[in-house]
């Protein structure tokens, strides 16, 4: 059976790896921020510290799941989609956290 390539990075492991090792670290950061403020925010604690801090420890674990989830993708669309529609929904859900249309 023929494999199909999606773009020429899933044809060459030199740069396949070094664009999932990108992806990773700063995809993986920026999902972990983005969840951090939102679930920082979202969250019904009367205690404000308490959610920052309930926050922080999700988003290290998320940030975990990122990296886990940038090598375990079959190419690097996926790996894209799987970073940026989580995102996405924390930062929608951090918009209407903080009340912005």
């Amino acid at each position: 059976m023929k494999k199909l390539y999606l773009s020429v990075l899933d044809r060459r492991p030199a740069l396949n790896v070094g664009v999932r090792v990108v992806m990773a670290v700063f995809g993986g950061y920026g999902l972990a921020l983005l969840a951090a403020a939102a679930l920082a925010l979202g969250m019904p604690f009367s205690f404000r510290p308490d959610a920052v801090s309930l926050a922080e420890m999700l988003a290290f674990l998320l940030y975990l799941l990122a990296v886990i989830w940038s090598f375990a993708a079959a190419s690097l669309l996926r790996v894209a989609l799987g970073l940026l529609l989580p995102a996405g929904t924390f930062w929608l859900w951090l918009m209407a956290a903080r009340g912005t249309p």
